[in-house]
């Protein structure tokens, strides 16, 4: 027969932790309506879509931030370079549609 007090605290960690996975998640939505917004100004100027010294400044900032708080700096650098990667992905193909619409406007 299961243990129901462990049960209550089994559900009662997992709603937690269900609320803190929806949190993140719109989080992650702010984050990426300001990249996008980045990755827009970028296409419009001309800026490459990576940006390696901000990229290494945020690697450095973010080991401190999960080490600081006791979260596995390898883990918070291996999350940050896949949302990074997922942005310069993003900023590449706004920047192949601004050239795109540059070429199209160019008189023949």
């Amino acid at each position: 027969m299961p243990d129901l007090p462990a049960d209550a605290e089994l559900a009662r960690l997992r709603a937690s932790i269900d609320n803190i996975d929806a949190a993140l998640v719109h989080l992650l939505a702010e984050r990426f309506k300001h990249t996008q917004q980045v990755g827009v100004l970028k296409a419009r100027t001309g800026l490459p879509p990576a940006d390696p010294d901000r990229e290494a400044e945020q690697v450095t900032r973010l080991r401190t931030l999960a080490d600081q708080a006791g979260l596995d700096p390898e883990f918070a650098e291996k999350f940050l370079t896949f949302l990074v990667a997922e942005v310069i992905r993003h900023h590449t193909r706004l920047r192949r549609e601004a050239d795109g619409r540059q070429a199209s406007e160019q008189p023949s």
